[in-house]
């Protein structure tokens, strides 16, 4: 393998940030490829465009097995990159402004520059970055559901993401869908011959008010807090004269431990058609997906990887706001998501917005204690 010295996080972050990689992620998967091997490590590309590299021991004989995960697809629009020490953020610090600058390409670099650095003996180094994590999550279902998935047998899972260097141990899932009411068509001067599907939505919502309520609700996650379930779009009637037959209005859930999406949708349809009148028609349907949802998920403060990463960073330990792919690996293995830079500052929103930036000195950072880290836990 060539030097780890020569491999620079900054460097590499203002040249991925100027791929852009919302339509299209080839360009930013070719030039990580080749960042890889131009460092003497051989990647692989999977099925799913998953590009995969390892550093150690065959996994079979791997002591201690580190998976290093992220992904290179950002959200559209493109947003330009910029690099100048004029531009600092309101701290003063430069930094490195574009989208995909913080979500997930610093995060990116920092993982790259701990991959090249450490010299695993005994143990086994995954790296696996996704390329769909802001859409479907295909890449990051793939890695943990095929026959012999580059991630098993892991002791440890760190997904690179905006934390502000804290070390974050759990998130909240996310599900959508949409429910269905259907009622009969009647002329408005005769509303009682009909049966209206747009005035059933009110016992909807006064339902949806009170879901969290219910005897069977999940309890306040101490991490997370309770699970929220807000109505997001309505629609319904198809003439301004007539009952309306339909109506439909779609919701979004973030859940808590141990809530499933099966657990979900069998409370809240029952819930509902104990609340919605006998003569409207009820369905609650999730928003068609290839994959599974992003659903809750937690790791024990207190297991290892946490201990360690959080004593090299200097970070808090706490949970994640958003929903990430660490959902699909922390059934698995202790997992933590982790990385430079944050979702909002002061001024507003960071992470997928035009003002996207990250500090290069937290890169550096994080690029040290994810060495550290790893450095530690494969021994």
């Amino acid at each position: 393998m060539g030097s780890a010295d020569a491999f620079d996080p900054i460097d590499f972050l203002e040249t991925a940030v100027q791929h852009s990689s919302h339509e299209d992620v080839g360009p930013m998967r070719e030039f990580l490829c080749e960042t890889l091997t131009d460092q003497g490590i051989e990647p692989h590309i999977d099925d799913a465009g998953n590009v995969l590299a390892n550093r150690g021991r065959a996994l079979e004989d791997a002591e201690t097995h580190v998976v290093l995960n992220t992904h290179i697809d950002t959200v559209s629009p493109h947003v330009p990159f910029d690099r100048d020490a004029d531009a600092p953020d309101a701290d003063g610090a430069p930094v490195v402004r574009g989208r995909g600058s913080c979500d997930a390409k610093g995060p990116l670099a920092a993982l790259l520059s701990a991959f090249f650095a450490v010299e695993p003996t005994d143990g086994r180094v995954t790296l696996a970055v996704t390329p769909d994590e802001e859409v479907l999550s295909t890449g990051a279902h793939a890695l943990v559901s095929s026959e012999q998935p580059p991630t098993r047998d892991a002791d440890a899972v760190i997904v690179g993401e905006p934390t502000d260097l804290d070390v974050c141990t759990a998130a909240k899932g996310r599900f959508q869908g949409t429910i269905h009411l259907s009622g009969a068509n009647a002329h408005a001067a005769e509303p009682d011959t009909g049966s209206n599907a747009v005035a059933a939505l009110e016992s909807v919502l006064a339902a949806i008010r009170t879901f969290g309520e219910r005897d069977d609700a999940p309890p306040t996650h101490p991490q997370l807090g309770a699970a929220t379930l807000t109505p997001t779009v309505v629609e319904g009637g198809e003439a301004t004269n007539q009952v309306p037959a339909e109506c439909a209005l779609t919701v979004d859930r973030r859940s808590v431990p141990p809530e499933t999406a099966d657990d979900f949708h069998a409370s809240l349809t029952a819930h509902l058609r104990a609340a919605v009148p006998a003569d409207v028609g009820l369905a609650f349907r999730f928003t068609d997906r290839p994959t599974p949802f992003l659903e809750a998920w937690e790791t024990d403060p207190d297991a290892a990887v946490v201990d360690v990463l959080a004593d090299a960073a200097g970070g808090a330990v706490r949970p994640f706001t958003a929903a990430t792919e660490a959902s699909y690996f922390a059934s698995a293995a202790p997992t933590v998501v982790f990385g430079p830079g944050v979702l909002a500052d002061d001024e507003g929103a960071v992470a997928h917005a035009p003002r996207e930036y990250v500090r290069v000195d937290a890169v550096r950072e994080a690029a040290r204690a994810l060495e550290a880290t790893v450095t530690e836990l494969i021994g």
